[in-house]
């Protein structure tokens, strides 16, 4: 009887065979945030590969639309803002699945992606209402943090020329331990950099919708 040794496996990290969101993903698993950001680096080099294959053309992956989507990501996890979370999540996933349905022609994929930009759209003008206290809605509200926690924007104590100060309440019973935050000198109030931030995000939504129909329409080369 002859006996085979076999090698362990190489880590999905380390495997020249695995596809690039695996290792992207076996990079990225110490935190949530370096795991999104690990799905969508890894996805888009594959959508990137496939498509540079099939087509022989730049990709919509390699332009700033995914980061976009990051950077807005980073900052509501900074700010605790759980709603703007979820929602982002869901919209860098369902635009890695509407480019790959452009990529392949898969016209499922391309109808959900479709139904999801109105639905990325009617979000991003909700943003902007509320940041905008338009029909009824408060700025000051919990409503982005699920009534969780009282933490409002991270631009609201970080943005262009804010100076945040500290003021201990030591002479209070019961507050010992709590400090007055008082935030002056901001150059631009954080509620219409929100509101930048969603406009932005409809332009591009509008963009990208009008360069995956394009792309669904052009012949393979």
């Amino acid at each position: 009887m002859r006996c085979s040794r076999t090698s362990s496996p190489l880590p999905a990290s380390q495997n020249p065979n695995a596809p690039n969101i695996v290792k992207q993903i076996a990079l990225g698993w110490e935190s949530p945030l370096q795991l999104l950001q690990g799905f969508a680096q890894g996805a888009c080099q594959d959508l990137d590969k496939e498509h540079r294959e099939s087509r022989g053309c730049n990709s919509p992956c390699s332009s700033p639309f995914q980061l976009a989507a990051l950077e807005r990501q980073v900052f509501d996890f900074l700010g605790y803002q759980w709603a703007p979370i979820l929602a982002n999540f869901l919209h860098i996933i369902i635009v890695i699945l509407g480019l790959f349905g452009t990529i392949q022609y898969r016209p499922r994929y391309i109808v959900v992606y479709a139904i999801w930009t109105a639905v990325w759209v009617t979000w991003n003008i909700f943003i902007i209402c509320f940041y905008l206290e338009v029909g009824g809605l408060s700025k000051d509200s919990e409503l982005l943090t699920f009534n969780i926690s009282r933490h409002q924007s991270w631009w609201s104590e970080n943005g262009p020329g804010c100076v945040r100060k500290e003021a201990s309440m030591s002479g209070i019973k019961g507050l010992d331990s709590h400090s007055y935050v008082s935030v002056i000198g901001c150059a631009l109030e954080y509620r219409y950099i929100e509101v930048m931030h969603s406009s932005f995000q409809i332009l591009i939504a509008s963009a990208r919708q009008v360069l995956s129909s394009r792309l669904a329409e052009r012949p393979d080369r």
